[in-house]
């Protein structure tokens, strides 16, 4: 019986103190993959099926298409129309990807970068809450190999002026290269 008894009670403390272990190493769930991340609201999708390899060396290499999209605000009166079109908003991101390119540049261009800039409408009797007023909008950049997703993400800029728009494109590709 005390056999039993002292079987129970150690198999009672292993199990315990793995449960203690498990809590106090666990991540914690609002933790980013990359630093920048953790500056603005961000999303990211990584499609684990996808050969993202594949995706990073096309991007690399300058073999992708960029294709983008501005959503201007329509209840109220737009800041984004007067600062930025789609011409300088290819030409930010392209700016941006120059630093990650590599001087190997071939022509397959199977790699679809897609943009998508939203200008937060804050006059939209849709927001809910106070805190959906307080980001000036997102940009959505989700890269395709082949018409599939492998890789999208979606992260704040805070400034109207879109002076940290940069920093942000810059941050959604830092994020994308870095998938291991």
């Amino acid at each position: 019986m005390n056999k039993i008894l002292y079987a129970f009670i150690g198999l009672f403390i292993i199990a315990t103190s793995y449960g203690i272990y498990t809590q106090v190493t666990k991540k914690p769930l609002n933790t980013k993959r990359v630093s920048c991340q953790n500056k603005t609201t961000t999303f990211e999708k990584i499609n684990k099926n996808a050969n993202i390899q594949k995706a990073k060396e096309l991007f690399l290499t300058s073999n992708y298409d960029l294709s983008i999209i501005i959503d201007y605000s329509k209840y109220m009166k737009s800041n984004l129309k007067s600062i930025l079109d789609e011409q300088k908003l290819e030409k930010m991101i392209k700016d941006v990807i120059s630093n990650y390119e590599d001087e190997d540049k071939s022509v397959k261009k199977n790699l679809t970068i897609h943009a998508y800039l939203y200008e937060n409408d804050k006059e939209d009797k849709g927001k809910k809450s106070k805190k959906a007023k307080l980001y000036a909008g997102y940009i959505l950049m989700e890269f395709k190999l082949n018409n599939k997703s492998v890789y999208k993400i979606q992260t704040d800029y805070m400034n109207m002026d879109t002076s940290d728009l940069k920093e942000r494109i810059d941050c959604s590709i830092k994020s994308f290269v870095s998938i291991k």
